[in-house]
């Protein structure tokens, strides 16, 4: 049996002997400088907007309820307006199929882009490094703080200020959270008053820990380590996928130079070895490394390079968004076919939810015949069968309902015509329904039961069910 040729690749020192390497590194704390540019901009828009979404949508208000609201007691998710049961589950998977493909299509075409400007860790980090900088000066003046030995009054002024601030928006963070499972208008006035209940006390203490140490501590720990997105991106990723890279031709080779001095005859190229793309990387790589995982596309290395090309008097776009076919020279395909495939299914799924949406009916009805006995048979001789009907309101208002039986000629309905049913409701209704025999042609017959809201005749379902009788004679 042949075998694998195997050789020893491990590391010798000098002497002979194999060197120990540890796997595990201490984390290095990063010092973000504070920077100016486009890209900062962009983020700080999406940004403005995420945070504007997620502390403002819980106070609006829809019909005299909250407009977004998860009441997990009584089962009801209300959205703008429309009304959830766990029975619409689809529609939520629906909706996280439609998203993963949303994140395939903007991956394949510009890589990162949520992870740069949308994602909620990211927000949260940015947020929180902004503090820092207020609170502790810019990235110098951080380091030098970090390096005092012992803790003078104005160290331990500036890190309170900061962990303090820190605190008070992870609570806020936590509270804002917490505010669309329990209405937000009554939850801050039970905050303040310290009297919340069990479930609000965890949760919001819960969250504002977890916001603490992943947006203050963990920070970059948290997308390159707890992340899988990191992992499987480079997946979807293709030459002609916009990503931020380093022009390694144009860049090299780095060093220092004189401004003004004929750089090209000492054999250099643009990059003046400045590091400034590395101290503004808010995971702390070198994006003149190549292209790496930990890389979350925020541009942040861009808007700093593109600031010291131009106070060096040196063209714009050492480092840039571009795709490797353009570094190599060659053409940039920007509608290619996975990218227009996946673009399709995207539509395709969204006009179908959109759809499904619109034409929902709020109303779910649900019948149950007795199982109990498969008929009874009356005095008189007709023939009984006893259903269940449970019907529940899935809008935000009240509704009056007429409920009517047909599919067999001489039927006898025996229940209310007419139910109010109150906003978020289930109503279980027990109905009677009784046939002569002469009118039963075998043994299972189809009926139809159709109920319909007085006040609004597109809120309309018909349901099937089964009338069971005796075998009629031969």
């Amino acid at each position: 049996m042949s075998q694998i040729p195997v050789q020893d690749v491990t590391p010798k020192s000098k002497k002979g002997q194999t060197e120990n390497f540890d796997l595990y590194a201490k984390r290095e704390h990063i010092y973000v400088k504070n920077y100016t540019g486009i890209f900062k901009k962009f983020r700080q828009i999406s940004s403005f907007i995420m945070l504007l979404m997620f502390f403002g949508f819980s106070w609006l208000t829809w019909d005299g309820r909250q407009a977004v609201l998860f009441d997990l007691p009584n089962r009801q998710f209300h959205v703008f307006g429309m009304t959830f049961w766990p029975q619409d589950f689809m529609l939520l998977s629906w909706l996280l199929i439609i998203l993963a493909f949303a994140l395939f299509f903007f991956t394949v075409f510009a890589g990162r882009l949520w992870c740069g400007y949308a994602c909620p860790q990211f927000v949260w980090t940015w947020i929180y490094i902004w503090i820092e900088n207020h609170t502790e000066g810019d990235r110098n003046a951080r380091m030098k703080l970090d390096k005092q030995k012992g803790w003078s009054s104005e160290k331990i002024r500036k890190k309170g200020l900061k962990h303090l601030l820190w605190i008070v928006f992870s609570i806020a963070s936590a509270v804002a959270f917490v505010g669309y499972f329990t209405p937000i208008r009554e939850l801050i006035p039970s905050f303040f008053a310290a009297e919340l209940g069990p479930w609000e006390f965890w949760w919001i203490g819960f969250i504002a820990v977890a916001t603490y140490g992943n947006a203050g501590w963990l920070r970059e720990q948290v997308c390159i380590y707890m992340c899988p997105y990191a992992r499987f991106q480079s997946v979807m990723f293709d030459q002609d996928t916009l990503i931020i890279s380093y022009d390694e031709q144009r860049g090299e080779n780095r060093g220092k130079r004189k401004k003004g001095s004929d750089y090209k005859a000492q054999g250099l190229g643009d990059c003046i070895d400045c590091n400034a793309c590395v101290h503004v990387c808010p995971v702390g790589i070198d994006i003149r490394d190549g292209l790496q995982y930990e890389c979350v596309a925020c541009g942040a290395c861009v808007d700093a390079c593109d600031d010291m090309m131009e106070r060096v008097g040196y063209p714009k776009g050492l480092v840039l968004y571009t795709t490797e076919h353009q570094l190599d020279g060659n053409k940039t395909h920007i509608m290619r076919p996975r990218l227009i495939g996946y673009f399709a299914v995207l539509c395709a799924m969204f006009i179908a939810f959109a759809y499904t949406l619109y034409s929902r009916i709020p109303l779910e009805v649900d019948i149950l015949r007795d199982r109990g006995q498969l008929f009874s048979e009356l005095p008189n001789g007709n023939i009984e069968n006893v259903y269940t009907l449970k019907l529940a309101n899935k809008e935000q208002v009240d509704h009056d309902y007429s409920i009517s039986v047909s599919g067999i000629d001489g039927m006898e309905y025996k229940g209310a015509d007419v139910v109010t049913i109150k906003s978020g409701e289930l109503l279980d209704l027990p109905v009677r329904i009784t046939v002569a025999p002469r009118y039963l042609s075998k043994a299972n017959n189809t009926i139809l039961f159709k109920v319909e809201a007085l006040d609004n005749q597109s809120i309309s379902i018909e349901e099937e069910n089964r009338f069971i009788g005796p075998a009629p004679k031969r």
